[in-house]
């Protein structure tokens, strides 16, 4: 079950997606991290569920800047656990004026499914109790996994760690901050610079219980100009894998295809073509990108 803290009761006949309930709240439904895995792996069946399934709130996740509801999926007598972010429930942001979060989010799960490879958890454009928004499957974290993250000496980084940046950690101590040198990240940090990521925080990355990895929160991706921010800077510069340079290769045939005109649907032409064009310079390049000089390279906060 997601930590009880994190969620407050909420009454769906009220008129604001944020709204507290008056009434207690109903027993949260648990989020079992090996059932959660399985249906994130099981894509045809998840966006079944997401798209035709009747969907109940159960909570409001409250340490979230815009509405983000926990939610069950339910059809033919299975449920699904999942986030529903509502459309009515985002605050407008001044460097993202066109389009919406929840049409970010499903465009940003759309580009990462079309890699091949399994990073974002299914995610759909729909209606629900308030209104259109992005519904996902529910990942619960793997407490067992190995970390992702680390603060080490300064002196490091450590074995099978790669740098990310050196911090005051209070009263005067210093800390290198570190991410796991593990390929599914890499994977992601190749996503993430495609998408133009600005928000990738530590607590965006979730290890499932079946050894995937996967990221969340694309609500603020796609700009036209370099915003990514990330804690997966370890590979800056580096030269891009094999693997990577090809997918890049397919990917860049599919943007001016089938999956251009899906994320069409939920930005604009010049996102479009702005996500065309970092693509091309990846495969230009062959290296992963390096931080701007112009815009904060690291989210906040960072976790």
């Amino acid at each position: 079950m997601p930590a009880p803290e994190r969620l407050q009761a909420l009454n769906t006949n009220q008129d604001s997606p944020e709204a507290e309930a008056e009434e207690p709240a109903a027993e949260i439904p648990d989020a079992d991290p090996v059932a959660a895995a399985a249906l994130a792996a099981d894509v045809p069946a998840a966006l079944e569920l997401l798209r035709s399934g009747e969907l109940t709130v159960h909570g409001q996740l409250t340490d979230a800047s815009n509405a983000v509801l926990y939610c069950s999926s339910t059809l033919n007598g299975v449920s699904a656990l999942c986030v529903y972010k509502p459309v009515r429930g985002e605050r407008p942001l001044w460097d993202f004026p066109d389009g919406t979060l929840a049409g970010r989010e499903v465009a940003a799960y759309e580009l990462a499914a079309a890699t091949g490879w399994p990073l974002i958890p299914p995610t759909v454009l729909r209606d629900g109790p308030f209104g259109p928004g992005m519904v996902q499957i529910w990942v619960e974290p793997d407490q067992q996994a190995a970390p992702l993250l680390a603060l080490q000496d300064p002196s490091g980084p450590e074995p099978g760690w790669l740098p990310v940046v050196e911090a005051e950690v209070g009263e005067g101590r210093r800390a290198l901050l570190v991410h796991a040198d593990d390929e599914r990240l890499r994977r992601l940090a190749v996503v993430d610079a495609v998408l133009n990521n600005a928000d990738r925080k530590g607590g965006h990355l979730l290890p499932a219980a079946d050894g995937r990895i996967y990221g969340i929160d694309h609500g603020v991706t796609f700009a036209t100009s370099g915003k990514l921010r990330t804690l997966l800077w370890g590979w800056a510069e580096q030269p891009l894998t094999e693997e990577a340079v090809e997918m890049l290769g397919r990917l860049a045939a599919e943007l001016d295809g089938a999956l251009g005109a899906r994320l069409a649907e939920h930005l604009t032409a010049v996102e479009l073509t702005a996500a065309r064009e970092r693509t091309a310079e990846l495969l230009r390049s062959r290296r992963h990108p390096v931080p701007s000089q112009e815009w904060p390279s690291i989210p906040w906060p960072p976790v």
